[in-house]
C-alpha cells in the first residue's frame, strides 16, 4: 500500500509523503555517474535559491535567464544529422573496411572495378539506414512541434489569453481547466474549490492512474477565488529530478509560509474532477521534473553484432596475410623475371605497338611500386572476404522474424486487443541471451486491481465462507435496500458479519466491528466520485431509483479496495473536503471533522487520522503493517491478549496464501492528549527543517495504547500466468529482479504471490538511513551468508554463470536427460538455501556510490531474487546499469508506466506492457506486448529461435564468402601472383546477390531447431544462448578451418580431373562457379533443421537459377566465356567433378557432426531426438 499526501484540515497542512525520507536523502547525497545515468541533481542551497516573482515574468527572467518552455526529444537537427548519423553507423567496423576499399578503388592503378560502381554497395546501405533514422527522428520532431504549439490560458494584460506552450515563461500565471494537461511545473495559487483542493492524474509522470490531491495555500486560494490579483515572491530549489519532493517558501501579503510537494503540479499531469486551477510557473521546458527524468533514448546494437566486429577484425588480419603473400610473391616473381618482362607472352612493361607510345612503359612503376600496387589490388579482389551483404541480409532476416513474432497468435492479448509489437529491428537475437529481467510490479506483474478477501474482527475470521452467494433472496434484497450506493465492482461479503453490523446487538464485538469499518472508511486518502447510476433500472423496487454509482480514486489500490469493502458492508464514504469527510452508515449520514492525518511512511509503516465526531468525541484511527502495530497496542486484559493471538494467527494464515495484510486499531483521545498533539502537529507540519522526523514524533503522541479492532486481507490480482512465467524464466537460468515504487511489505507479498519468493529463501533486508548504516548492513550480510567480493567473483565468473540461481545448467558433454537429473539432484543438495535481497530506495541513495556499489553488486548477484522497493524512476535505471556496467550479461527491462522509461531505455532489451498507465513505456521500448506472461514465449521460443538463426546466419555468411575468396587466392598463386581471375565479373557480382543470398534469408527467417512446445516444456534449453552455443570464437575458427579445406578441394579437384585436357581457363572458371554455388547450398542444406516447401524452393531453386544465369551469360557472344557451359555440360567428367567436389569437401564436416552428436550430444540434439521419438 502506498499512502501519499492529503491535507484534511480547514487550513492547508504540508504533509510529507511516505517517501519523504528517501527523497530528502536523495537531495543531499552525492551521486555517482554511471555510463549512461547521471544521478546528480541541482540542489537547493541556502545561498542559491531560485526566485520566482508571481505574475512578473520580466523581472523573474531578466535576472536569471531561465529556460523557456520549449522541449526537444529528437536526436538530430538539419545541421547535425549527417555527421552524427554517419558517426553512429560507422561504429560497425565493416563499414570502415568497405569505405577504405571504395577509396582504394578510386586510384587509377588499382581500379579493379569501376570507380563509381565500387561506391554503390556502401552508399546504398548507408542511405537506407540514414533514411530510416531520419524518418524516426522526423516523427520525434513532429511530436515535439505538436507539443510545443499546444495552447494554455496565461494571465496577460489583466485577463487570461491563449498562449503557445513554448512561449510560456517562469513567473507567469497560468489557468488550466478540467481534463487539460499541465504545460509546466506550477505552484498552485487557487482552484475552483474554495478550500484550494484539486485532483490530478499523474499517469504520464509516475505511471499511476489513480487521482492524487494537491492544494493551494489558504492564503492565496481565498484571494484567487475572490478574483484578487496575486503578487508575491517564491523562493524554491533549483531544478532537479526528484518528483516526490518540492521545497520552497512564499512571501505573500507580508506573510511567509512554506510550500511542499502537495502545493505543486508537474508538467504532463492532467487535471481531473476540478473545474479549474490557477498556478505560477516555477520550472519550464527542459527544467521541468518530467523532462529531467526522461533519459535520452540510446542507440541499441545487438551484442552478437558487437562480437561480429571481433571476427571482422580477425578476417581483416587473415585478408591482409593473403594479400601480403600475393604481394611478396609478385615482387619475387618480378625480381626473378626482371630480364624477361618484355618477352614473356603474358606480361609487358612497355608498349610494343607502333605509334607515339612505342617504347613507353605500360603502367609499370618499378618492382617496389608494382609489389605495393599488387597488395592493394589483391585487397580489392578479396574484399568480399568481409561481406557487406551480411548486414543487408541480417536486416531482411530480422524484418522477417519480426513479422512472425507480430503475427504470433499466442502473444495476442484479447482483453486489451493489443498484439505484439516489434519497435526495434536491431536486437531480435538478443532475446535469446537474456540473463537478467528487471520488472516493474504494479500493472506489469499485477493487474493493479485489489480485491477484499478476508477480515479478522475482534478475534474472529470472516470472509472465507458464508459468502453472499449463500444468502437468501430476501436477505439480498434487504442488504441492497439499506444502501443507496452502487459500487463500480462487485464485492463478496460475509453474511454473518453483515448480520452482526445490521442488528442492534449489545457487546464489545459489535462495537469493534463498527469502529473497524469506520476506520476503513475514514483512515485513507481516497477520493469518492459520485454519479447517478444509469444502469440501475431493475424494476425490483422504487427505492432503486435513488441508487447512485460511486467510484473511488486514490493513490493506493489497497485503500480503494478497503474503502469499497467498507461501503459493501454499509459504511460508505461519499464526500471528502480538505477539512471533513461524510460517511453514510446504513442510510444515516455521519459528518466527521478531520483534525489531522499522518500518512504512511517507511519508518512508522502505518497511517493514522484524528477525527472529531458530531458529539465532540475525538478518536485516532490507525491502520498499518502488523510488525509496527502490535508494539503500540494497549495491554489491558486477558481478553485483549486472546484477541491479539487470534488476530496474529489469522494474519499468518492470510500471509501464507499471499494476501496483503493490515492491522486496524483505534482509541479515544482525551482533551489533554488532543491539545498537546494539535500544538505539536501545527509546528511540525509547517517546519522547514526535518519536517518528516518531527511529524513522526508528533504521530507517536497519539499512536500508542491502541485498542485492536482487527485485520484485513486483500488480494492483488496477478496477471494470468505470471507465476508460471517467472518459474519458467528461473528454470531457464534467468534472474528476475522486481523494481517497484511500492512499499516493502507490498513487494514482498506480491513476490510470494507470484512465486518469485519462496518459503525456503533466506531474506537479506537492507533498510539503511545513512551511508554508514548501509555499509554495515551490506558487510554484515556478506559475512553472514558467505558472499564473495566482486573481485573474487570475476575469477570464477564462468563457473558462477553455469550454476547461477541454484540451477545446474545443462552440460555440453551430457549424454542423456537422466544424467542431467542426477547431476541436478546432487547440485541442489550441495547448494545452501537460496538468498533473496530486499532493499529500499532510501538505502539505494547511499549505496549507488562507487565505494558501496561493488558491495551491493556482490550480494545482489549471489541472490536468486532481488526486490527493490520505493525506488525512483532514475534509481531503476541505476540498478540496471549496475549489472550492465559490471558484467557482460544481457539485461531486459519490462514495465508499463512512464516511471519505467529510464529503466527500459537503459537495459539491453526494453519491453513495454500495453497496460492502463499510458503509452510512455511502449513508446520507449524495443518490443511491446499486452501481458507479462507473453515474456515467457518471447524469450524461450522466439528469443531462442532468433539467436540460433542469426548466429548460424553470421557464421554461414563468413564461410560462404571466405570459400569463394580462398578459391580465388589459390588461383592467383598458380598464375604468377597476378590479380587476374578465371571467373567473369558478372559471376563475382551475382555470387552474393543472386546465387546464394535467397536460401540464407529464408533459412534465417523460417528454420526452427525445436518446436515451440518443446522449448516451453524444457526451459533449460534456453541456456544455449547463455553459453553462446550458436555463435562463439571457437565455432568461428572451426568454420574457417572447414572453409580452408573446402576451398582446397574446390580448386584442386577440377585441376586434377582436367590435368590431361586442353580445357580453357573460362571453362574452368565456369566449372568453379557452378561448383562453389552447389557446394555452399548443400552445406546449408546439411544444417537445415526444418524443411518446408519454401525452403526447398529457395535452396534447390538457387542452384537452378545459377545454371540459368550461366546459360544466359555464356550465350552472349561478346563475353570471353561464350558457349563454355554447353561444351562442359555434355561431358560426364564435368558432372563427376562436381559430385566429387561435394562429397570430398563435405565428408569431414559430416563425419564430425555424426561423431559429435553420438558421443557429445547437445541439449538441443537430445530434445530433437525426443521430438522425433514422440
Amino acid at each position: 500500500m502506498e499512502l501519499h499526501n492529503n491535507n484534511n484540515t480547514c487550513t492547508t497542512f504540508d504533509i510529507s509523503r511516505g517517501s519523504s525520507l528517501v527523497q530528502d536523502k536523495l537531495s543531499k547525497s552525492r551521486r555517482v555517474r554511471n555510463k549512461s545515468v547521471d544521478f546528480d541533481d541541482n540542489l537547493l542551497y541556502s545561498g542559491n535559491p531560485r526566485l520566482i516573482y508571481i505574475n512578473d515574468p520580466r523581472r523573474t527572467n531578466d535576472k536569471y535567464e531561465f529556460t523557456g518552455n520549449e522541449i526537444r526529444t529528437s536526436k538530430y537537427t538539419l545541421i547535425t544529422f549527417l555527421p552524427k548519423n554517419l558517426f553512429i553507423q560507422f561504429h560497425r567496423v565493416a563499414y570502415l573496411y568497405f569505405l577504405a576499399i571504395a577509396a582504394l578503388n578510386q586510384l587509377p592503378p588499382l581500379a579493379v572495378f569501376g570507380r563509381t560502381v565500387s561506391l554503390f554497395p556502401l552508399l546504398f546501405v548507408l542511405c537506407v539506414t540514414a533514411i530510416k533514422d531520419g524518418y524516426e527522428d522526423w516523427r520525434r520532431h513532429r511530436s515535439d512541434r505538436n507539443e510545443n504549439n499546444r495552447e494554455a490560458l496565461v494571465l496577460q494584460l489583466g485577463g487570461f489569453r491563449l498562449k503557445k506552450w513554448k512561449k510560456i515563461r517562469a513567473g507567469e500565471v497560468v489557468k488550466i481547466h478540467a481534463h487539460e494537461t499541465i504545460p509546466c511545473d506550477m505552484v498552485l495559487l487557487g482552484t475552483s474549490d474554495p478550500s484550494g483542493l484539486a485532483y490530478i492524474q499523474t499517469m504520464n509522470l509516475d505511471g499511476e492512474s489513480n487521482l492524487k490531491t494537491r492544494y493551494a495555500r489558504q492564503e492565496t486560494a481565498s484571494s484567487v477565488f475572490e478574483g484578487c490579483n496575486v503578487t508575491g515572491l517564491i523562493r524554491c530549489e533549483q531544478p532537479n529530478r526528484n518528483i516526490y519532493e518540492f521545497t520552497a517558501n512564499m512571501e505573500f501579503n507580508e506573510q511567509k509560509f512554506p510550500l511542499s510537494q502537495s502545493n505543486i503540479v508537474l508538467r504532463g499531469c492532467q487535471l481531473k474532477n476540478t473545474d479549474w486551477i490557477i498556478g505560477v510557473v516555477v520550472y519550464a521546458g527542459q527544467e521541468t521534473k518530467a523532462m529531467l527524468n526522461s533519459a535520452v533514448s540510446p542507440a541499441k546494437r545487438s551484442k552478437l553484432e558487437s562480437y561480429m566486429n571481433r571476427e571482422t577484425l580477425w578476417l581483416s588480419i587473415f585478408l591482409l596475410v593473403m594479400c601480403s603473400v600475393v604481394a611478396v610473391g609478385m615482387g619475387l616473381w618480378l625480381h626473378r623475371h626482371k630480364d624477361k618482362l618484355d618477352t614473356l607472352p603474358y606480361y609487358r612493361k612497355r608498349y610494343l605497338t607502333n605509334g607515339k607510345d612505342k617504347g613507353k612503359t605500360y603502367r609499370y612503376y618499378g618492382i617496389p611500386m608494382e609489389t605495393f600496387f599488387s597488395l592493394l589490388s589483391s585487397i580489392i579482389v578479396f574484399q568480399i572476404m568481409i561481406p557487406i551483404s551480411l548486414y543487408i541480409t541480417m536486416e531482411l532476416v530480422r524484418l522477417g522474424q519480426s513479422y512472425f513474432m507480430i503475427e504470433d497468435k499466442h502473444m495476442y492479448d484479447s482483453n486489451s486487443g493489443s498484439r505484439f509489437q516489434c519497435r526495434s529491428l536491431n536486437i531480435n537475437e538478443d532475446l535469446g541471451q537474456v540473463r537478467y529481467v528487471f520488472s516493474d510490479k504494479t500493472g506489469t506483474l499485477t493487474e493493479n486491481k485489489m480485491e477484499f478477501r478476508n477480515a479478522s474482527v475482534h478475534g474472529k475470521n470472516y470472509g472465507s465462507s458464508n459468502l453472499t452467494d449463500d444468502l437468501s433472496e430476501e436477505h439480498n434484497i434487504r442488504a441492497v435496500l439499506r444502501s443507496r450506493w452502487k459500487l463500480k465492482s462487485e464485492i463478496s461479503i460475509d453474511s454473518e458479519l453483515l448480520d452482526m453490523l445490521h442488528k442492534d446487538l449489545p457487546g464489545d464485538e459489535r462495537i469493534a466491528a463498527h469502529e473497524f469499518f469506520l476506520t476503513l472508511a475514514a483512515c485513507n486518502t481516497v477520493i469518492p466520485i459520485v454519479s447517478q447510476d444509469t444502469s440501475s433500472g431493475h424494476g425490483r423496487s422504487e427505492s432503486w431509483e435513488d441508487v447512485e454509482a460511486i467510484d473511488y480514486q486514490g493513490e493506493s489500490p489497497d485503500e480503494q479496495a478497503l474503502v469499497s469493502a467498507a461501503s459493501a458492508y454499509g459504511y460508505t464514504l461519499f464526500e471528502r473536503t480538505s477539512g471533513h469527510i461524510v460517511v453514510d452508515i446504513n442510510g444515516n449520514k455521519l459528518r466527521l471533522d478531520v483534525l489531522g492525518l499522518h500518512e504512511f511512511d517507511s519508518v512508522r509503516k502505518r497511517m493514522s487520522v484524528v477525527i472529531r465526531f458530531p458529539n465532540n468525541t475525538v478518536k485516532v484511527l490507525v491502520k498499518g503493517a502488523d510488525t509496527s502495530m502490535f508494539s503500540i497496542l494497549a495491554k489491558d486484559t486477558e481478553r485483549d491478549d486472546q484477541i491479539r493471538q487470534a488476530t496474529q494467527s489469522h494474519l499468518t494464515e492470510y500471509s501464507s496464501v499471499g494476501l496483503r495484510t493490515l492491522v486496524v486499531a483505534a482509541k479515544d483521545l482525551t482533551d489533554a492528549e488532543l491539545e498537546l498533539w494539535q500544538c505539536r502537529y501545527e509546528d511540525a507540519s509547517t517546519s522547514l527543517v526535518d519536517r518528516a522526523a518531527k511529524l513522526r514524533q508528533t504521530a507517536a503522541l497519539v499512536e500508542c495504547n491502541l485498542n485492536l479492532l482487527g485485520a484485513t486481507a486483500i488480494e492483488d490480482k496477478l496477471q494470468d500466468g505470471v507465476p508460471e512465467a517467472i518459474e519458467a524464466l528461473r528454470q531457464a537460468g534467468i534472474k528476475v529482479w522486481v523494481l517497484t515504487g511500492d512499499k516493502q511489505e507490498t513487494a514482498i507479498s506480491i513476490g510470494l504471490s507470484c512465486k518469485l519468493l519462496t518459503a525456503d529463501m533466506q531474506q537479506i533486508i537492507i533498510n539503511g538511513n545513512s551511508e554508514e548504516e548501509c555499509r554495515n548492513l551490506l558487510a554484515d550480510a556478506k559475512t553472514r551468508h558467505g558472499v564473495q567480493s566482486s573481485n573474487r567473483k570475476k575469477q570464477n565468473l564462468k563457473r558462477k554463470k553455469n550454476s547461477e540461481n541454484g540451477y545446474l545448467d545443462i552440460l555440453d558433454d551430457t549424454k542423456s536427460s537422466n544424467v542431467l537429473q542426477r547431476l541436478a539432484g546432487r547440485e541442489e543438495l550441495a547448494v545452501r538455501a537460496p538468498l533473496a535481497l530486499i532493499i529500499d530506495g532510501n538505502s539505494l541513495v547511499y549505496i549507488l556510490e562507487k565505494d558501496l556499489e561493488s558491495e551491493l553488486f556482490s550480494i545482489a548477484t549471489s541472490c536468486r531474487v532481488v526486490l527493490c522497493c520505493r525506488v525512483a524512476p532514475l534509481q531503476k535505471a541505476g540498478i540496471v546499469d549496475l549489472i550492465k556496467s559490471r558484467t557482460d550479461d544481457m539485461t531486459l527491462a519490462i514495465g508499463d508506466g512512464a516511471n519505467d522509461v529510464s529503466m527500459i531505455q537503459m537495459a539491453d532489451v526494453g519491453v513495454g506492457i500495453c497496460g492502463q498507465e499510458g503509452r510512455q513505456a511502449v513508446m520507449a521500448s524495443d518490443f511491446a506486448m499486452g501481458q507479462f506472461r507473453f515474456l515467457k514465449r518471447l524469450l524461450l521460443v522466439h528469443g531462442h529461435w532468433n539467436y540460433q538463426r542469426v548466429g548460424y546466419l553470421v557464421l554461414y555468411n563468413f564461410y560462404r564468402n571466405a570459400v569463394f575468396v580462398l578459391m580465388l587466392f589459390w588461383y592467383i598463386l598458380c598464375t604468377a601472383f597476378s590479380t587476374t581471375s578465371a571467373l567473369t565479373d558478372w559471376s563475382s557480382v551475382f555470387y552474393s546477390v543472386i546465387y546464394t543470398s535467397v536460401p540464407t534469408i529464408v533459412v534465417g527467417i523460417l528454420d526452427k531447431d525445436l518446436s515451440h512446445r518443446t522449448l516451453l516444456q524444457y526451459p533449460k534449453l534456453y541456456g544455449a544462448g547463455h553459453r553462446h552455443e550458436a555463435y562463439n570464437l571457437q565455432l568461428f575458427w572451426i568454420t574457417m578451418i572447414d572453409t580452408l579445406w573446402q576451398s582446397l578441394v574446390l580448386f584442386y579437384i577440377p585441376l586434377f580431373m582436367y590435368k590431361e585436357s586442353s580445357i580453357d581457363i573460362w571453362s574452368m572458371g565456369s566449372l568453379w562457379t557452378i561448383a562453389v554455388v552447389v557446394l555452399v547450398n548443400i552445406h546449408l542444406a546439411m544444417d537445415i533443421r526444418r524443411w518446408v516447401f519454401i525452403t526447398h524452393v529457395a535452396v534447390w531453386g538457387s542452384i537452378m537459377i545459377t545454371y540459368a544465369c550461366m546459360v544466359v551469360l555464356d550465350s552472349i557472344p561478346i563475353f570471353p566465356n561464350y558457349w563454355t557451359i554447353y561444351h562442359l555440360a555434355t561431358s560426364p567428367t564435368y558432372w563427376l567433378t562436381i559430385l566429387l567436389i561435394i562429397i570430398v569437401a563435405l565428408l569431414p564436416r559430416f563425419l564430425v557432426k555424426v561423431v559429435h552428436q553420438i558421443f557429445w550430444p547437445s541439449d538441443i540434439q537430445i530434445a530433437r531426438e525426443a521430438e522425433i521419438l514422440r
